[in-house]
Formats: C-alpha cells, sequence, structure tokens
C-alpha cells in the first residue's frame, strides 16, 4: 500500500498535514515512515497510529484530564477526577489501584 507522500507525489520530507489548529495530524519521513493522529475540540490527541502498526487511543473530560488511554500492547489507565481536576482514582492493566474517593 502506498504512503501519503506516495499517493500525493511528494518529493520534500517531512511531509506534514496540520489540523485548523495547527496539530500535525499526519507527518511521514522520507524512510516512509508515517505517523497518524486526532485530536478532540480541545487539541487533546484521541488517536495515534504509526507505520509499525502501534497505536495508542485517549478519552479526556471536559476539563482536559485524561479518563482513559490505552495501547495496541495491551497496556490500559482509567482515571476519574473531581470537579477541581483532582485525581480521585487510578487503575491500570497492572493491576495498580489508587483509590482517593471517599
Amino acid at each position: 500500500m502506498k504512503t501519503k507522500a506516495q499517493q500525493l507525489n511528494i518529493t520534500e520530507f517531512p511531509f506534514i498535514i496540520k489540523d485548523e489548529n495547527g496539530n500535525k495530524i499526519y507527518h511521514e519521513y522520507l524512510t516512509n515512515y508515517w505517523i497518524k493522529n486526532e485530536f478532540d475540540k480541545n487539541s487533546n490527541q484521541i488517536y495515534f497510529e504509526n507505520s509499525n502498526g502501534f497505536w495508542i487511543k485517549s478519552e479526556f473530560d471536559k476539563n482536559n484530564n485524561e479518563l482513559y488511554h490505552e495501547n495496541s500492547d495491551g497496556f490500559w489507565i482509567k482515571n476519574e477526577f473531581d470537579k477541581n481536576s483532582n485525581e480521585l482514582y487510578f487503575e491500570n492493566s497492572d493491576g495498580v489501584i489508587e483509590d482517593n474517593r471517599h
């Protein structure tokens, strides 16, 4: 499968595409290695993928706190925050749990 740069006959690298907020949503190098990103309306990175097949997905609350994070290696994190963005709960796939809820 051709990369975006190959499809567009791009010859100058790195080849970068940005969204309307200036976030890099596609980045490709001369070696054909590429990175794709997606961002929410607050410019939080909600998706990352590279040409090696590695990916990361994240979810954020209205205060830009990361609530959930998982990657293609199977690692994940869950968080809860109060209205002041103080972390109340943390858990990850390694079995670590920190519970500060009352």
